[in-house]
């Protein structure tokens, strides 16, 4: 009977310092669990020690968590992109870009792009992008929107935790890959395997590349809120003068400005009449030269014969001598 007892106690030792193995994650805990069951087996209080369980290690089973340890965890923080658009109407635009400017930098932000464009002559348009924080962005949209008449707003809010989260997880096990890849380069022996590492390695490490470009463009744009504002000036109103009466100095300026015009329009019609003018009289003389030239030519070769006087009396004076 007394072996019998002895057997059920060895038995019930072995079944508990099996169980105490399976539990532990690591060698730690499987020597502290060898070490209990073999206390136990010593001491003959083996149910005692069992309801200590976790408690006499000091160690929660490996997957649980404590309510300590869930107290103590920070919440997630939230990466959200936002952005926004003004249009506002100022009397002076130069003026409303200053005071645009000075926000944003008075926020801890910067000014990214502008320009300005004058329309007709007649007002101004500016646009400016402003890249502020995010602890600042409301504030300086009711800052900006107070510099003139709004005329519209738009606000998005997008939300890209989930994506940040996956970018800086993806960067981290990208840069355990590309350590391996370099111990095993250090531990190569053969030309073939060198060569073979240093395309993953070049392979991995510009995957790191376009992971960290990703990460940082994340980053700046869940860090500071881009703002696009655009300024417009009021156009400027043409007064109608068809109902006030013409005065002297009103006629006097339009026939002044009636005789330039049209001693502008002589003087271009003489300057086009010019050239053919000239040409023309050129042509009419050589036409009156080659003429008298042919005038000259055709003209008879006469003598006139003398002329004769009656004598007196009736008589003939003397015949001319053959």
């Amino acid at each position: 009977m007394r072996k019998m007892s002895v057997l059920a106690a060895a038995l019930l030792t072995a079944s508990l310092a099996l169980a105490g193995c399976g539990a532990g994650g690591d060698s730690r805990a499987d020597s502290q669990a060898k070490s209990a069951a073999g206390g136990r087996a010593a001491d003959g209080a083996v149910s005692d020690r069992q309801g200590a369980g976790p408690a006499a290690g000091g160690r929660a089973p490996a997957g649980k968590v404590t309510g300590q340890e869930q107290g103590d965890k920070v919440p997630a923080v939230t990466h959200v992109i936002r952005t926004a658009r003004l249009a506002v109407e100022v009397k002076n635009a130069t003026k409303a870009l200053a005071t645009a400017r000075s926000v944003a930098l008075g926020a801890g932000g910067l000014v990214e792009k502008e320009s300005t464009e004058r329309v007709d002559d007649n007002y101004t348009s500016t646009t400016v992008v402003l890249r502020v924080p995010q602890e600042s962005y409301d504030r300086v949209l009711r800052e900006l929107a107070g510099t003139g008449k709004l005329l519209s707003r738009t606000a998005d809010a997008k939300d890209v935790t989930d994506k940040v989260v996956d970018v800086d997880s993806r960067v981290a096990s990208q840069r355990v890959s590309v350590a391996r890849v370099r111990e095993l380069m250090d531990r190569a022996t053969k030309l073939s395997d060198v060569v073979t590492l240093e395309g993953e390695l070049s392979r991995r490490q510009a995957d790191l590349e376009s992971l960290l470009a990703q990460q940082s463009s994340l980053k700046d744009r869940t860090t500071l809120a881009t703002v696009t504002l655009d300024l417009t000036e009021p156009p400027v109103e043409e007064k109608d003068g068809s109902d006030d009466d013409p005065t002297f100095v009103d006629a006097l300026g339009g026939g002044w400005d009636a005789l330039v015009a049209t001693l502008r329009w002589i003087t271009v019609a003489i300057g086009a009449v010019a050239p053919f003018a000239a040409v023309l009289a050129v042509l009419y003389l050589l036409w009156r030269i080659v003429r008298a030239h042919l005038r000259r030519r055709t003209a008879p070769a006469t003598v006139p014969a003398p002329a004769t006087a009656p004598a007196a009396g009736g008589q003939e004076g003397p015949r001319a001598q053959d």
